[in-house]
């Protein structure tokens, strides 16, 4: 059976704790793009989300406003056209009245949108926020995982140093009691 001296007992301990810390950094750096590769998803979704719906906010709106500028258009013709002829402002009344409700139909449906999009903002708030929330009891399972092994491999390191230590201190020899009656005599 191969001896073991102090400094390779004391070489095999720095090894095991080198693997170990290489490990924890391994495990941590692959958390760490694991994050990343999360947050760069995350924000393309929102960025596809942002994409696909501000045209179409950004056309309501436009809507919206060409359909106020036709009814002031309307508006100034009507006064204009008033005076001659009763049935024409009835008809156009109608109009008006249609126009006015289309108006109405629309910025309900821009309502909506902006309500339907403040419901997907906030539904991508709460996935975010519970894959964060993940991600952090994920960390904390991780270095609870890692860390207790670690400390455990601390404690037996200490104590085959302190075992070490007691075999390695000098070696005492026995006494020799003395009793009076053996000094005086002498062979």
């Amino acid at each position: 059976m191969p001896k073991f001296d102090n400094q390779t007992v004391e070489l095999v301990f720095i090894a095991v704790t080198a693997l170990a810390v290489l490990l924890q950094g391994i495990v941590l750096l692959f958390i760490y793009l694991a994050l990343r590769k999360g947050i760069v998803s995350l924000r393309e979704e929102v960025e596809d989300l942002r994409a696909s719906l501000m045209p179409m906010v950004e056309n309501t709106r436009e809507l919206i406003d060409n359909s106020r500028t036709l009814i002031d258009n309307a508006r100034r013709l009507f006064v204009r056209v008033a005076p001659k002829a009763e049935q024409a402002a009835s008809d156009v009344a109608r109009v008006t009245r249609g126009l006015r409700e289309q108006t109405e139909e629309l910025e309900s449906a821009t309502q909506e949108i902006l309500a339907r999009v403040r419901v997907q903002t906030r539904r991508l708030d709460a996935m975010t926020t519970s894959g964060l929330d993940a991600v952090d009891r994920a960390g904390n399972y991780v270095a609870d995982t890692v860390g207790r092994p670690v400390r455990q491999l601390a404690g037996l390191v200490a104590a085959a140093k302190a075992v070490v230590e007691s075999l390695r201190g000098p070696v005492r020899e026995p006494r020799q009691t003395r009793f009076s009656n053996d000094e005086d005599r002498f062979i």
